[in-house]
């Protein structure tokens, strides 16, 4: 559930944003058209690209290239809710801030290949940054086109010096240059993950019926039977070659309900996970 959410707009566009949202809370972040920087203040999150998994905690960060994203917001016995502060990168945007010129450090992007997620270690620097739009978020009326203008070049110039420099000539070839979404590497690379059939559908950018039919047609199954059953031939790996607690072999093979997790390998195998082990 969302709280709270503020933001401040450059040039007609949403730039910075500061959200505060209850777990656990899911939603798809469509950014065909921008990439992002997105900075974790409090709680936990987890999110999915088509090809990717990437899970940040407090005082983390991460540079996404345009595409879509499954964002799961996850409760924690320390604190109960997620503070985020998420600047959002439009290639015009960046044209009008730099007046057509890039500078050095944003340059020769052709030359890079793009990625979907880069992780940000937070520093001294990054952090102050982060309070000065706090500051800014509490005080909305001291807020101008002048100063979102200087932040967006602020937030840039220390990316370009955490210690992976090519993080910024990598968000730049993510924003002019999306991935290519294969059907089979979004199944693949997601398999084991906890997606229900819809997610699958949207990270592959097709309906649900038309994500059913193109799944056929890969795999000649139905999504669910396919991914079921891929999920429980992991579950029999694990449980012969490791000493793993049921739980946690349900979890690694992409169950997030052991109840659920045991009554479908009793199912498939005949035995409960555990015999099943002993066996």
């Amino acid at each position: 559930m969302i709280k709270e959410i503020q933001r401040f707009d450059f040039q007609g566009k949403t730039t910075f944003v500061k959200a505060v949202l209850e777990p656990p809370f899911k939603m798809m972040t469509d950014m065909y058209d921008e990439a992002c920087f997105y900075f974790v203040k409090t709680g936990k999150r987890r999110m999915y690209s088509a090809t990717e998994k990437i899970e940040l905690v407090a005082n983390e960060g991460v540079v996404l290239q345009c595409g879509k994203y499954i964002n799961n917001y996850i409760a924690s016995e320390e604190i109960d809710y997620c503070e985020s502060i998420a600047v959002h990168l439009f290639p015009e945007v960046l044209r009008l801030v730099y007046d057509n010129e890039f500078p050095d450090f944003l340059t020769n992007i052709q030359t890079v290949e793009s990625a979907g997620f880069e992780r940000v270690e937070s520093t001294s620097l990054l952090e102050n940054y982060i309070q000065s739009l706090e500051f800014y978020f509490s005080n909305p009326s001291l807020v101008s086109d002048e100063l979102l203008k200087l932040k967006i070049k602020e937030l840039l110039l220390l990316l370009s010096k955490t210690d992976n420099v090519g993080i910024i000539k990598t968000l730049l070839a993510g924003m002019f240059d999306p991935l290519e979404i294969n059907f089979k590497e979004v199944i693949e690379a997601n398999i084991y993950n906890n997606l229900s059939v819809q997610d699958l559908a949207e990270l592959t950018n097709l309906s649900l019926s038309s994500f059913k039919r193109e799944f056929e047609k890969h795999f000649s199954s139905s999504p669910a039977k396919y991914i079921k059953r891929r999920k429980l031939e992991k579950a029999t790996k694990l449980l012969k070659n490791t000493e793993l607690r049921i739980t946690d072999v349900a979890f690694d093979s992409g169950f997030n309900d052991l109840a659920h997790f045991s009554k479908s390998f009793q199912s498939e195998y005949g035995l409960a996970p555990s015999d099943y082990r002993d066996s």
